[in-house]
């Protein structure tokens, strides 16, 4: 489909939009379309979701998106405005593993695949992070210390319970000999809440995405042990956690969803403007930079992922008694 063709397909859809209130800037071109973010600015969702905004606005897929955050309870907050505004038609939302947990950890009503898949964006290793004054100079020695006193060594992460931040250092901990259930956790709403945590040295070591902390890794001010997928990290000095002799890869990802309840047409014309998007050399870029792992998927093939994602960190929460 061409970039023409898909700006012809938004603008059928202008007319019950006006019809339901929405605002528009004027009445041409595609109706105005809204990107809710569900945690502060800083973090992962938001530095995704205006990562993807950015390139179809540079691009001129579409220059009528309004960006907005929802904070609250790890993304429930927003998660429950999405399924509360069934059938809106002009509203996405970036999400990801984090999200998938705190629903259940939350216990709301709502799950993942309640919602319309439209597309996995990308995937990204973790890292373990430590303040630039931190005695570990690495992550052999910080296991040490943790390993004996399990309770004593402070662990931040942006996502709550059930979150790929709290998962990740479960799995960790699990891989080097330590009870999950004596990991000390602290979740944080988000990487900015997080990353103000880990400057202000008041954790021992947290673990995140590393495209949040990208500046102040390379001003010195943040010092990475190690990262958790099957590649260094460009620009980033630390091993593999297999290359440190630990046995574990641990992958988060990020996508978009839209209310349930929207037209067919609707979700198509959304999974439209995300693949002209995706095959935009501006996204590639914005891949390079940030580091991120294409791992784009649509439609049904991503519904049917959220469903296997809903499963397994619902296994994993049972498991460490959390649900």
């Amino acid at each position: 489909m061409t970039r023409r063709q898909l700006l012809a397909m938004l603008a059928l859809i202008s007319a019950p939009l006006a019809g339901c209130g929405v605002t528009r800037g004027d009445d041409s071109g595609p109706p105005r379309l809204r990107m809710m973010i569900p945690n502060r600015p800083g973090g992962g969702y938001d530095l995704t979701g205006r990562a993807a905004v950015a390139t179809m606005e540079d691009t001129e897929l579409t220059k009528r998106f309004e960006v907005f955050n929802v904070t609250g309870a790890s993304g429930t907050v927003a998660m429950a405005r999405l399924m509360n505004d069934k059938g809106a038609e002009d509203l996405l939302m970036t999400m990801g593993l984090g999200v998938v947990g705190a629903l259940y950890t939350n216990k709301t009503k709502y799950k993942l695949t309640d919602a319309t898949p439209i597309a996995r964006l990308i995937e990204e290793s973790e890292g373990v992070a430590v303040p630039a004054d931190s005695p570990y100079t690495s992550i052999d020695d910080l296991i040490a210390d943790w390993k004996k006193d399990p309770g004593g060594l402070t662990v931040g992460g942006g996502s709550s319970p059930g979150g790929p931040d709290h998962l990740f250092p479960m799995e960790l901990a699990r891989s080097v000999g330590i009870k999950a259930t004596e990991v000390n956790y602290t979740p944080y709403d988000g990487g900015g809440d997080l990353l103000a945590a880990l400057l202000g040295s008041k954790l021992d070591m947290a673990t995140s995405g590393l495209g949040e902390f990208t500046e102040q890794i390379k001003e010195g001010k943040i010092k990475v042990l190690a990262v958790s997928g099957e590649k260094k990290i460009t620009g980033v000095d630390a091993p593999t956690l297999q290359e440190a002799g630990i046995d574990l890869v641990f992958i988060n990802w990020r996508g978009v969803l839209a209310p349930p309840g929207v037209s067919a047409e609707t979700a198509t014309t959304f999974i439209t403007l995300l693949t002209e998007m995706h095959a935009t050399p501006e996204w590639k870029e914005v891949l390079r930079q940030k580091d991120w792992t294409d791992a784009f998927m649509t439609g049904e093939e991503f519904g049917s992922f959220l469903k296997d994602q809903d499963n397994r960190v619902a296994t994993t929460l049972k498991e460490l008694g959390l649900v």
